[in-house]
């Protein structure tokens, strides 16, 4: 019997994390919550971020009243309530009630454990809120843990742990640049850098000026990519590896003649869609760059390459549990690979700018010091970080910005991003 609740979806969404290993984007696109209502939908959602960013404090509140670990699913149902209990404050009696009736829905394997569930949380609903907040932070899995203490030391590490597990709030990139007047239109706050940060759970499309395409979703920290960039009106601009297209809009609203390239098809499409929406527009291309060349040399390339993603586990806390070390390897030598292409693109004079939302050294520093190790007439432009907003500790050196979740503890935090402006001399 498939369970329809939220509740029941979350338990299920947390197992295809944690047992199979796949990512929530991955199981939504597969029709994971299809059978609820779009209320449900979002709860079901929010409750598998919340317990996924909470599974070793559930688990530490769980021990004390379990022999052994139950079978996955039940452990799922269980980690999903005592998340719910401590971290929403939900009314035990319910919750108790629906994982009891979970457990029983569950197949033969799992029925037989309901009167366990129904025990164990009764016992986990009386323990005091201090014993799940004084549990640290969720901690990141050792081949990544082991990477940013080396880059950055244990306290900014677990500073990051603390920040991801505080999870994501929605930022507006205002397509006038009046981060002012948006945040008072939509009730958010403007940032110092000029993106605008909500509060809360809000229904994105319900928003003023959604429908109008006065504005669009995009971190703060991605927004700054483009801002160093300097797009000009009439340029010719490449937002290479350009979905799901944030910076597309950016460079767009600049008055600049942009190709947006991305080897998805699909999610060129979704672009696509908020170009519309937003009344801009930009050539978009469907290839791979590797393969691609283009007819002309750009005036301006923004490079967001791919990468471990590893800056986004604030808002993909499934992240840690579906990746490990084994691609890193790969990803390096593609991202010097897009690299290469991209400065051969560029025209004398012009100006690029790398960008990746990893925290690791390796997709960032080090990539854009061995580029210009290869290549002459390249320098770093150290200038274009000054941005407003950039905080001084934010520039690496003479590298670039080296933007991290504990920053802005104060509004937020932010995403994890690397971003570096290389300028070809004439």
């Amino acid at each position: 019997m498939r369970d329809e609740t939220a509740r029941g979806a979350a338990a299920r969404l947390v197992l295809g994390v944690t047992g199979d290993r796949v990512a929530l984007s991955d199981q939504l696109a597969a029709g994971a919550l299809t059978a609820l209502a779009p209320p449900d939908r979002a709860r079901a959602q929010r409750l598998a971020l919340a317990t996924l960013r909470n599974l070793t404090r559930a688990d530490r509140v769980l021990k004390p009243w379990l022999r052994k670990n139950p079978p996955p699913q039940v452990r799922a149902i269980l980690r999903v309530a005592v998340t719910e209990l401590f971290a929403d404050g939900a009314a035990a009696h319910g919750v108790v009630s629906e994982a009891v009736s979970q457990t029983r829905a569950s197949g033969r394997k799992a029925e037989s454990f309901a009167g366990m569930v129904n025990a164990v949380l009764r016992r986990v609903s009386e323990v005091p809120r201090e014993d799940w907040d004084r549990h640290p932070a969720e901690e990141l899995p050792g081949w990544l843990r082991g990477r940013l203490m080396s880059a950055y030391g244990k306290p900014a590490t677990i500073a990051m742990e603390a920040a991801h597990a505080r999870g994501a709030p929605v930022d507006l990139t205002p397509k006038d640049g009046d981060a002012v007047a948006l945040a008072e239109r939509v009730g958010g706050q403007a940032l110092p850098t000029g993106s605008v940060r909500l509060s809360g759970p809000v229904q994105i499309s319900d928003l003023p000026g959604f429908e109008t395409g006065d504005w669009w979703v995009q971190d703060a920290a991605a927004a700054m990519a483009a801002r160093v960039l300097a797009p000009q009106p009439g340029e010719r601009l490449l937002d290479l590896c350009a979905a799901p297209g944030g910076k597309t809009l950016q460079l767009a609203s600049s008055g600049a003649k942009v190709t947006a390239l991305d080897i998805s098809e699909a999610r060129l499409e979704r672009l696509g869609e908020n170009l519309a929406r937003c009344r801009l527009t930009a050539e978009t291309v469907t290839a791979d760059a590797l393969e691609w060349a283009p007819e002309a040399p750009f005036d301006a390339i923004l490079l967001d390459a791919p990468c471990s993603a590893t800056g986004t586990i604030r808002r993909h806390p499934d992240l840690p549990h579906i990746r490990d070390a084994a691609g890193l390897k790969d990803l390096f030598a593609l991202q010097s690979a897009l690299l290469d292409r991209a400065l051969g693109w560029l025209r004398p004079g012009g100006r690029l700018v790398f960008a990746t939302c990893s925290l690791l050294p390796d997709e960032g520093e080090r990539q854009v010091s061995a580029a210009l190790d290869r290549y002459a007439g390249l320098i770093i432009n150290r200038a274009a970080l000054d941005l407003p907003g950039v905080e001084p500790h934010w520039i690496k050196g003479e590298t670039g910005l080296r933007l991290r979740p504990d920053f802005w503890p104060e509004y937020g935090g932010m995403d994890g991003f690397f971003i570096a402006r290389i300028d070809r001399v004439a």
